[in-house]
């Protein structure tokens, strides 16, 4: 995995959303970058990605984006594509960007199956649970999936990780529990930040990430049969 920064800035809190349970950690740093004073500055990449990008609203959207807001010092790494097999790369970039950055922390937001409203916090760093337990119903048993389970591991024993996460039904784009998780990050970072639009918002936000998902799975369908074509003809 390769990363590319056009800025460099010292000591930020890395936050990150990656495709999962109800697409709730995309559509939550998409209303954060949306919200913020935020610049695009860089990108995570390999060959070994999806060959693939959307565009929206005329935009390239890359399958790992690098977003930076000056005001909170915050790096959002924003994955949009599915990235099956790639999770532990994945994961060892996000914590050398950590590493690179000499970050405060990195904290990521994620969704867990469940049917209510729950938001829960897991950390790997022990001493950081008795500061979360204050306002926070941490997480006793669950199973976390995708970048988010693999970065924990990755970070362990460099910088643990803080990470959010909100009950939601796992099928479907789930605003509610993103704008959760949105609430649940301004009260654990002072950001100052509205969560309560992103609920007038959740058909749009929806909308736009299903879409993206979509067009990204038939993509693949098209790719994995042309490759299956080829090789019955070849």
């Amino acid at each position: 995995m390769q990363i590319e920064l056009t800025k460099k800035p010292r000591k930020p809190t890395i936050i990150g959303g990656f495709p999962g349970f109800g697409l709730v950690g995309m559509i939550a740093t998409e209303y954060l970058i949306n919200h913020l004073d935020t610049i695009e500055i860089g990108r995570i990449w390999s060959e070994k990605l999806p060959a693939i990008v959307a565009i929206q609203d005329s935009e390239l959207v890359q399958p790992l984006q690098i977003f930076y807001n000056k005001k909170y010092n915050l790096v959002i790494v924003q994955g949009l594509a599915a990235m099956h097999g790639s999770e532990w790369e994945i994961s060892e970039a996000v914590a050398k960007l950590a590493s690179d950055l000499k970050a405060k922390e990195i904290v990521t937001l994620e969704g867990i199956g469940g049917q209510g409203d729950s938001v829960y916090a897991y950390t790997t760093d022990i001493k950081k649970r008795a500061v979360l337990k204050k306002d926070f119903e941490l997480m006793q048993k669950g199973i976390i999936v995708g970048i988010t389970g693999a970065l924990l591991v990755s970070t362990k024993d460099k910088k643990p990780a803080v990470c959010f996460l909100a009950q939601t039904k796992t099928g479907l784009p789930d605003s509610k529990a993103a704008a959760k998780l949105v609430e649940a990050l301004d009260k654990y970072l002072g950001l100052g930040i509205d969560y309560k639009p992103l609920l007038k918002q959740a058909e749009v936000f929806e909308t736009k990430l299903k879409g993206i998902m979509q067009d990204s799975k038939q993509a693949f369908a098209g790719v994995k049969k042309a490759k299956a074509d080829q090789s019955y003809f070849g």
